[in-house]
């Protein structure tokens, strides 16, 4: 799992590519929350158009990033959503807790 990260004027887009299963969350979740915590961005966008599988290591990953987002008052979006990753996020209602387009 690779992850570009792009900041300006407390906006924060990661770009992610490959795997989001067990092993490229792992480091990626490290990743996301430095990336958050040297940006201290309001917004957060994930987009995950590159994204190929995702598991339920995804959904830990895009909590975790909600979470941290809620500590600094910020919003979280999640966009460009591949087929497999939205049926995977829409069947553990995470559309509840971050904006899906």
């Amino acid at each position: 799992m690779e992850i570009q990260a792009k900041s300006a004027d407390r906006n924060l887009l990661l770009e992610f590519s490959g795997d989001m299963d067990h092993h490229g969350a792992r480091g990626a979740l490290r990743e996301v929350e430095q990336a958050i915590d040297a940006a201290l961005p309001k917004n957060l966008v994930l987009d995950l158009g590159g994204v190929t599988f995702m598991d339920s290591s995804g959904i830990a990953l895009i909590l975790r990033a909600q979470q941290r987002m809620q500590l600094l008052d910020g919003s979280i979006l999640c966009c460009n959503v591949p087929p497999q990753a939205r049926r995977v996020l829409d069947a553990a209602g995470i559309a509840r807790l971050v904006t899906i387009r």
